[in-house]
């Protein structure tokens, strides 16, 4: 009560309600650390299916018509008009492109993928293919924010960050968000994993994962001090920080950066470990391989074993599945890349007992366009009218199709599903009810969904 007598100034019923709500998220932000919190994680509005989530991104907009969405019509209308007029499009199209892979059926479900995901259609009956996904704007900037924060224009928090503010932590050493992207941000950058008017504990913590070097990985994760030289040391910072967020009124942006000092003092001791790959037998780290995305998978199960609660994994910071010319060879050198180390991923979260409670999303912010792009004729413009996602483990049904695209795969056709319902559903899978997850923010109660979104039941074990 100190500071509260060396201002003589008077306050008005304003300025006092500001001084009080911007405490609140420190007292958030010291809860996230405490067990007590990491004990209440566990409280849902219903029992959940799901605990953690991974997010693989395949930023740019992945072609369905090519992976999980076969439409043999293409063949015979290729370089010829679609017997259904074309819908409107970024940019200038021609007629039908037949995709250059076979699809063949997998599993006891018979799915048909494409050749490209041979290894991951081995475990086709724990996935659930949603052919009929569909958003809003067939623009790579809007459609990221929009599948990422559930809005398409104005700052609000990723899908990641309303999680963690949901359930809490499971682990107080490690970021309970953790964003695994090389070389570099993709389009939009850092908005696709902030936390906006959430309190800035639950933006996603971002890791460069082109380094192998867990030093370089992540940056100053070594001190050459000792460990009780460090506490010393920074409980002297936070009293004196303590003493500027009092000076200056409960600053919540200031409260974030304080309460950031805690937990990278504890993650230069865990994050050291669970990044370090070489301590995985040879033989997982074969199954994975040695390329960025097994490095990165291989990474995202050590992450989630330590109870990271949502892990996106981005294909690189480039749009690299932007197909608009070239798509061909482009997606046979992409889908290679992936298609061992999400079969890997999969089979070693089977045999770990850990799919079950792991929900896996696979996907990008939109599809491709089944007519060519001019002027190459070769690639596929940007289509939002339909698109494919897939979903394995975390209490979805697996080996099992849910809605369609129309006959030439240009605008989901039946049981749509908007990204909003995908949000929902995946909010349900956690325990939670998406119109009950809200925080007030400047007078409104917002939540991860806004006024929209639907479970989609039919999808559901």
């Amino acid at each position: 009560m100190q500071h509260l007598t060396q201002n003589t100034q008077p306050i008005d019923r304003r300025e006092m309600l500001k001084r009080s709500g911007m405490g609140m998220g420190m007292l958030a932000l010291a809860g996230l650390t405490s067990k007590e919190h990491l004990q209440a994680a566990n409280t849902t509005h219903h029992p959940p299916q799901a605990k953690q989530i991974v997010h693989l991104f395949m930023n740019g907009g992945p072609s369905h018509v090519d992976t999980f969405d076969p439409k043999p019509l293409l063949k015979k209308y290729h370089g010829k008009p679609l017997p259904n007029p074309n819908l409107p499009t970024e940019r200038k199209t021609s007629g039908a492109l037949e995709s250059p892979f076979q699809f063949k059926k997998y599993g006891e479900s018979g799915i048909e993928v494409s050749e490209l995901f041979q290894n991951t259609a081995s475990h086709i009956d724990d996935m659930c293919i949603i052919r009929s996904m569909h958003s809003d704007i067939p623009n790579h900037e809007p459609s990221l924010l929009l599948m990422n924060c559930g809005d398409n224009a104005l700052p609000r928090p990723s899908f990641g960050s309303w999680v963690n503010y949901g359930l809490g932590s499971l682990n107080e050493n490690l970021p309970g968000f953790v964003v695994l992207c090389p070389n570099g941000f993709p389009v939009v950058g850092p908005k696709n994993w902030r936390s906006a008017f959430l309190p800035g504990s639950f933006q996603g913590t971002h890791l460069d994962t082109k380094e192998t070097d867990v030093s370089r990985l992540i940056e100053n994760i070594n001190n050459p001090q000792s460990p009780k030289r460090q506490r010393r040391q920074l409980d002297l910072l936070q009293k004196i920080n303590q003493r500027h967020l009092t000076n200056r009124g409960h600053d919540s942006l200031l409260e974030a950066r304080i309460q950031s000092f805690e937990l990278a003092y504890r993650m230069q001791f865990e994050a050291s470990d669970v990044l370090d790959l070489s301590k995985e037998p040879k033989h997982i780290q074969e199954m994975y391989g040695d390329g960025l995305q097994g490095r990165q998978l291989l990474m995202t199960r050590r992450l989630l074993e330590k109870g990271v609660r949502f892990i996106q994994v981005w294909h690189s910071g480039g749009q690299e599945w932007d197909h608009h010319r070239g798509i061909e060879k482009s997606l046979r050198k992409l889908c290679g890349q992936w298609d061992q180390p999400i079969a890997a991923f999969l089979t070693d979260l089977k045999q770990r007992g850990m799919l079950d409670s792991t929900l896996l999303l696979w996907g990008g912010e939109f599809g491709r366009t089944p007519v060519a792009e001019l002027p190459a004729m070769n690639g596929r413009d940007h289509n939002h009218y339909g698109f494919s996602m897939w979903m394995a483990g975390g209490g979805v049904k697996g080996g099992h199709v849910h809605g369609a695209t129309d006959e030439t795969g240009f605008a989901a056709s039946e049981n749509k599903v908007h990204v909003h319902d995908l949000h929902a559903t995946m909010l349900h899978l956690l325990g939670i009810d998406h119109e009950k997850l809200t925080y007030r923010y400047a007078g409104r109660d917002f939540r991860l969904t806004d006024v929209h979104g639907h479970v989609v039941k039919e999808i559901l074990a």
